[in-house]
């Protein structure tokens, strides 16, 4: 296994990235970085310390209070945005390793998402010439001119988790450089080696010092960033949990804070859509990233009379996934991301066997696959919506099948959950899909598949966040309005 990779190296594994420069970390304490699909050791990197912390959060302050980085306009920010997605698109395959290796993606996945990372920078660059940054108004309270100025909010700190942290850094860390924003990214323990990447490419891309800082710790440290006075706003992506205490933080002094949390997306079938081609979808979606994903489609909810159809083609097309090594380019499904998260899913599997529900596939370890953190794709069928495995968030490849009498049903069954991230209707009928979209308690609603865009907006409704991230609803967060009234323009403003 693996014996066509090359060795990869960080330029410095050894250090920190604080104001624009490899700095030796305040401590002696390292986190070991574990492959997840041969348990080998992959990468050793710096656990950072709460004096860590203040030397981030000063570098970052510093630059934001005083450096040119948001008294530049949009369009002088948007050369250095260009700059880095240039240097994205150069080191997208190095992306994509240290992905696959630290969480289990499968590397032909892993290459597609790196390969458009460069591509949301120069999205979010064109917004200096579209975004209205500067809006003129009639005031009608005094002076001659009224401006509505959208202005940076101050220093993010952005928390990534270890699932996702290629898409999720970045639509964090690109609106925040284009509002004009300073950023400390904290990355996760189990999956450090994309910030650190990002480090070494913003530091190519000659951003000023101190616009982007990057630390690697956890949750006490991690807490310690979220309190830290430096921080005026914080961007997370994570459980619900740890949300709900980043959210009591940020309430007590004020701090912007927008939060990307779990989810138990609902995929609805109606009766006039062909069972086959919806255990087809399932099988690719719900074994993307081994089911390391929040807005995966987790609650199927289908008609009665219809269910053991959908079993049996379930039954079919998840036997049929590779799982194994994801380098490999016919593996279909790779590990889950660490020892402690399999045994975590292999928890509720077991309390789904001892729940009355019908274990239809999978529920095991491969047996080919002695090393590594692997576990079959596994499907229940005849789920109360009650039951643990269809409330709480598993975060891997299971599903629960919830039959149910009717449409209406079927709405009220995808509702009643305390998530609102994703879901799905899979009907050939447009106007049914809208119809019913519009009913669904959710951030995001697709048709016949899963589906998210985050050129258009993403995030949850309930328990599952606050705010957006992507396209223009994912920079609104980062910027203050502010409203200026005046005797006159500025000559800038006057044609």
């Amino acid at each position: 296994m693996r014996t066509d990779l090359s060795p990869f190296h960080l330029a410095h594994p050894d250090k920190l990235f604080i104001g624009g420069q490899w700095i030796v970390p305040s401590g002696s304490r390292r986190i070991q970085v574990i492959d997840s699909a041969t348990e080998d050791p992959f990468l050793s990197v710096p656990e950072a310390e709460e004096a860590d912390v203040d030397r981030a959060a000063a570098a970052a302050r510093k630059a934001f209070d005083e450096g040119p980085w948001p008294r530049m306009t949009p369009t002088e920010r948007a050369v250095y945005m260009h700059a880095i997605a240039d240097e994205l698109d150069r080191r997208s395959e190095d992306l994509a390793r240290v992905w696959t290796t630290e969480s289990g993606v499968v590397n032909s996945a892993a290459r597609i998402t790196a390969k458009t990372l460069g591509d949301a920078y120069r999205y979010y660059a064109s917004l200096a010439e579209t975004f209205p940054f500067i809006e003129k108004h009639h005031p009608k309270g005094g002076g001659n001119f009224g401006l509505l100025v959208r202005e940076p909010v101050g220093v993010a700190a952005c928390i990534i988790p270890w699932n996702g942290p290629l898409r999720l850094m970045t639509f964090k860390v690109a609106p925040a450089l284009m509002a004009g924003c300073a950023v400390v990214l904290k990355a996760s323990p189990e999956a450090p080696s994309s910030p650190y990447l990002m480090a070494e490419i913003c530091e190519a891309a000659g951003l000023p010092p101190g616009v982007f800082n990057v630390l690697t710790a956890d949750r006490q440290v991690s807490e310690y960033l979220v309190r830290h006075s430096g921080v005026d706003k914080v961007s997370f992506t994570g459980s619900t949990l740890a949300g709900k205490r980043i959210a009591s933080i940020c309430g007590e002094r004020i701090a912007r804070v927008t939060l990307e949390l779990g989810g138990k997306s609902a995929g609805i079938v109606l009766d006039d859509y062909d069972l086959d081609l919806v255990a087809q979808s399932l099988s690719k979606s719900a074994t993307y990233l081994t089911g390391q994903a929040c807005s995966s489609l987790t609650r199927i909810i289908i008609s009665k009379h219809r269910q053991s159809q959908l079993l049996e083609a379930m039954a079919h097309h998840f036997g049929q996934i590779k799982v194994g090594d994801p380098f490999d380019a016919q593996t279909g499904m790779g590990p889950l991301a660490t020892a402690k998260h399999r045994e975590r899913v292999e928890g509720f599997i077991a309390i789904g066997c001892d729940g009355g529900g019908k274990l239809v596939t999978g529920g095991k370890r491969p047996q080919h696959t002695p090393r590594g953190h692997f576990v079959e794709p596994t499907v229940f069928g005849n789920i109360s919506n009650n039951s643990v495995i269809a409330r709480e968030e598993i975060f891997g490849p299971v599903l629960a099948v919830i039959p149910v009498e009717n449409e209406q049903a079927a709405v009220l069954t995808a509702n009643d959950s305390v998530y609102g991230l994703n879901a799905s209707v899979f009907t050939h009928d447009a106007e049914r899909a809208y119809a019913i979209g519009r009913q669904l308690r959710t951030g995001t609603v697709g048709q016949n598949a899963f589906r998210s865009d985050f050129s258009i907006a993403f995030g949850g409704f309930k328990q599952s966040g606050l705010g957006r991230e992507g396209g223009v609803e994912g920079l609104l967060p980062y910027l203050e309005t502010k409203t200026l009234i005046l005797d006159e323009l500025p000559a800038f403003l006057r044609n």
